[in-house]
């Protein structure tokens, strides 16, 4: 008698209805506090552990026959408590770090989480500056004109830049002479 699964079975009953996709189940992260219930009980269950192989090996040495077998089996037990018990203790870690306080500005505000400029002084804030300074990278507020760093313009345009250059290596151009006064002006 030849045996079949259990799902070919039930697909063989429902040959009239057209096969549906089985969608994967989603799971959702367990709460931080169902991660802290569980960390106690492993925290407890780990204890007992220990203090029954205490009582073993103690046991084991009185009658003087070890079995090696029997305490690693115990101590396996335990380490794979303890490997849980540092997952927990890392998905913990993530879920405080997630919901931590604000930073801080330089100026001293508070900066809201996922906010590119500080709102009191207009500085950049975060990981990569958004604006930054072309020729050292320093952050700078939003309406600087100058960077504070290096003291170049921080709209450094291909004409100013030549300017910055010339005036670094000595080399000047004549200056462009005044335009003439309006004769309203005079």
């Amino acid at each position: 008698m030849a045996r079949f699964s259990l799902l070919n079975r039930i697909g063989r009953g429902r040959s009239s209805e057209p096969a549906r996709a089985i969608s994967p189940l989603v799971r959702r992260a367990p709460s931080p506090g169902a991660l802290r219930r569980e960390r106690r009980a492993i925290l407890k269950a780990r204890e007992e552990r220990i203090r029954d192989l205490g009582g073993l090996t103690l046991e084991m040495y009185r009658r003087t026959t070890f079995r090696d077998d029997l305490l690693i089996e115990q101590c396996r037990e335990i380490a794979a408590l303890e490997d849980r018990l540092h997952e927990l203790d890392s998905m913990l870690s993530a879920v405080a770090n997630a919901r931590r306080a604000p930073r801080a500005c330089e100026c001293g505000a508070p900066v809201p989480w996922g906010s590119h400029f500080c709102a009191n002084c207009g500085r950049a804030v975060g990981g990569e500056p958004v604006v930054a300074c072309e020729s050292c990278g320093h952050p700078l507020p939003a309406d600087a004109q100058f960077c504070a760093s290096c003291g170049r313009p921080a709209s450094a345009s291909d004409e100013v830049e030549a300017a910055a250059v010339a005036e670094e290596t000595g080399e000047s151009e004549a200056p462009e002479p005044a335009p003439a006064a309006d004769s309203w002006e005079r």
